[in-house]
C-alpha cells in the first residue's frame, strides 16, 4: 500500500460525567472519520485527553498542577480504550496526547496504535514557557518513526515543529509524513504550527498533518480556550498544489478533514521536481560556509 487516506481532526474539548461516556464521545468521532471519509490513518490533538480531567472532584478540575497527578488514574484505560478502537475498525490512531508519569516527571506523550494492536508513542521534546513554566511538564529524550505498510511516518507534537532539525532528524530516519497534533491558545499561536508545518514540507519534501484543540473550555485551567484549524501539507512543486496545502480546515469548527496522500508521487517528485530542497540540505552547513560581519 503506497496511497493513505488520512483524517485529521479538530477537536473540542468535551465534559462528561462518567469514563463510559467519554469513551462512547471519542468510538462515535472514530466511526465518523472511517465512514464519512474512508479513513485509514486518524490524527487527534494535543492535549485532547485533558477532557478526562472532567471526571475529576471540581477542586482538581481547577488545580493546574494537581490535576496531572490525579488524570493518572485513567491512563491505563485511555490507552486500551484507543488501542480497542483502532483493531476494531481496523486503522491507525494517533491518539489525542496527555501527560504521563515518567519517574519524578510528567511527559506530555502520543500515543500511536495499529489495527493489529500495536502500540507505540512519543513525547514532546520541546517545551513552550506554559508547559514549562507555569505547568511543571518536562521534554521527552528521544525521538521515534513508526513503520506501517504505506511507508514511515512520525509525530512532531505542536511546539516541536517549529524546530527545524527535529524534523530534519524524522525525515532522514525515513519519516513521509510527520503528523503534529497541536494545542493553542491564539491565533497567533495556531499560525506558527501552521507556518513550522509548512517550512517543515517544503525543506524535507514531505508530507505533515495537523491536528489542534477547537473552542473555549470555561472550566479548565489548562486549555480553556483553544484556536486552530488542521491541515494536511506537502512541498509545492510538481505534482503538489502550488501553495502546499492539500487539506485545510475552517477556523475553530470542530469535525474532520480528509485527504489523500500518494507516496509513490512523493518519492518520484523528490527525483524530478523544481528545485531539491531535501537533497540540498546539507549545502547550507559546510564548514567553509562562514559568516562575516562588515561595516557600511
Amino acid at each position: 500500500m503506497t496511497t493513505l487516506r488520512l483524517a485529521c481532526a479538530q477537536y473540542p474539548i468535551g465534559q462528561f460525567t462518567a469514563f463510559s461516556d467519554w469513551q462512547e464521545h471519542v468510538s462515535g468521532w472514530v466511526a465518523r472519520a472511517v465512514k464519512d471519509g474512508g479513513a485509514q490513518l486518524l490524527l487527534f490533538p494535543e492535549y485532547g485527553a485533558m477532557e478526562l480531567t472532567s471526571l475529576l472532584p471540581p477542586p482538581l478540575q481547577r488545580d493546574l498542577t494537581g490535576q496531572i497527578a490525579a488524570l493518572q488514574q485513567f491512563h491505563e484505560a485511555f490507552v486500551a480504550t484507543w488501542r480497542d478502537l483502532a483493531r476494531q475498525h481496523g486503522v491507525y490512531i494517533s491518539a489525542p496526547t496527555l501527560p504521563v508519569a515518567v519517574g519524578a516527571q510528567f511527559h506530555n506523550r502520543a500515543y500511536v496504535f495499529s489495527p493489529e494492536g500495536g502500540t507505540g508513542w512519543q513525547e514532546k521534546r520541546q517545551m513552550t514557557r506554559f508547559e514549562r513554566e507555569s505547568w511543571a511538564i518536562a521534554g521527552g529524550p528521544e525521538l521515534k518513526v513508526f513503520d506501517a505498510p504505506f511507508g514511515r511516518f512520525a509525530i512532531s507534537i505542536c511546539y516541536d515543529i517549529e524546530f527545524p532539525l527535529i524534523a530534519r532528524a524524522l525525515s532522514e530516519a525515513g519519516a513521509d509524513l510527520i503528523l503534529v497534533p497541536s494545542c493553542t491558545d491564539t491565533l497567533a499561536g495556531a499560525h506558527r504550527v501552521q507556518v513550522g508545518a509548512r517550512a517543515r514540507a517544503l525543506e524535507n519534501q514531505i508530507y505533515v498533518a495537523t491536528s489542534p484543540t477547537v473552542g473555549d473550555v470555561e472550566w479548565s485551567p489548562a486549555v480553556d480556550v483553544n484556536t486552530g484549524w488542521a491541515s494536511v501539507l506537502s512541498t509545492p512543486d510538481r505534482g503538489f498544489p502550488d501553495d502546499g496545502v492539500i487539506a485545510k480546515g475552517e477556523l475553530n469548527r470542530p469535525g474532520w478533514i480528509h485527504a489523500s496522500l500518494d507516496f509513490d508521487l512523493l518519492r518520484r517528485a523528490r527525483e524530478d521536481s523544481q528545485v531539491f530542497t531535501r537533497r540540498d540540505w546539507s549545502s547550507q552547513d559546510r564548514p567553509s560556509l562562514g559568516v562575516t560581519a562588515e561595516k557600511l
